[in-house]
């Protein structure tokens, strides 16, 4: 009995690139059986597909609009159910250093059959990429952060986050519309984001340009106890600690 054939989906911001991979694809059928499950010209349409398409293997191009083929790919791994991946790129000495080093699999354009066929056959085999290499491979900090909400994947853009609070073992996305829960640790994040937001407090990051301004805030006898930030779009107020007061207190001023 034939094994099921290798289900693959397509992301690549250019149509002709997709159609010429799709060809590709159907000269190997005889040895390497396949079938395209879907294809998408970005990161976003990507995502929302592969929610309804499920995928052994991705084959991403690397240099997208709005969302790099490496950020797609990290978002990607918050799926139960996340498809290998294979990069596709042009010849970029940066990218490929960063693959090369992390472990992590590319073709370059233009894309040979043989090559295609080797580098399919070794991500079906090895599964899916580990968020850890993908991190480390990383060229610049995500545009949005990625929550698994009912089998899909829920982008938040960074641009629209008020805070990142640490909770337990989540931490809290707060933009002006809603609250999110995400599964990472704020270091991480810190250490991501640290030119977009400032922690206030050892358990919260606040976006540096929400920043309005510090409120002194009292205990229950009355007496002062601390400051807290003034965050434009929340009336929440959040305490700053002593150790933190000099980092808010510089970023005010300037």
């Amino acid at each position: 009995m034939s094994s099921a054939p290798l289900r693959i989906f397509l992301v690549d911001d250019e149509a002709p690139a997709r159609t010429r991979m799709r060809a590709l694809l159907g000269d190997l059928q005889a040895e390497l059986p396949n079938v395209v499950t879907g294809e998408a010209a970005n990161g976003h349409e990507g995502l929302a597909l592969l929610a309804e398409h499920p995928a052994d293997v991705a084959l991403v191009d690397i240099h997208m609009p709005q969302m790099s083929g490496l950020e797609f790919a990290r978002h990607l791994t918050a799926l139960d159910k996340a498809p290998a991946v294979v990069f596709v790129t042009a010849h970029d000495k940066y990218a490929i250093e960063a693959f090369e080093v992390n472990a992590l699999d590319y073709l370059l354009k233009p894309v040979r059959a043989a090559r295609l066929a080797a580098a399919l056959g070794k991500a079906a085999a090895s599964g899916a990429v580990k968020r850890e290499s993908l991190d480390k491979a990383a060229q610049a900090p995500r545009r949005y952060l990625s929550v698994a909400e009912r089998g899909r994947i829920t982008l938040v853009p960074v641009a629209e986050i008020l805070y990142l609070r640490a909770e337990l073992k989540y931490v809290t996305i707060r933009t002006q519309d809603r609250e999110h829960l995400l599964e990472e640790s704020l270091t991480a994040l810190e250490n991501e984001f640290g030119a977009t937001f400032v922690r206030v407090h050892r358990s919260c990051l606040v976006a540096r340009r929400v920043l309005r301004g510090v409120e002194r805030v009292t205990d229950e006898d009355g007496e002062g106890a601390g400051w807290a930030v003034v965050l434009e779009g929340t009336a929440e107020k959040l305490p700053v600690s002593r150790r933190q007061w000099p980092a808010v207190k510089a970023i005010l001023k300037g």
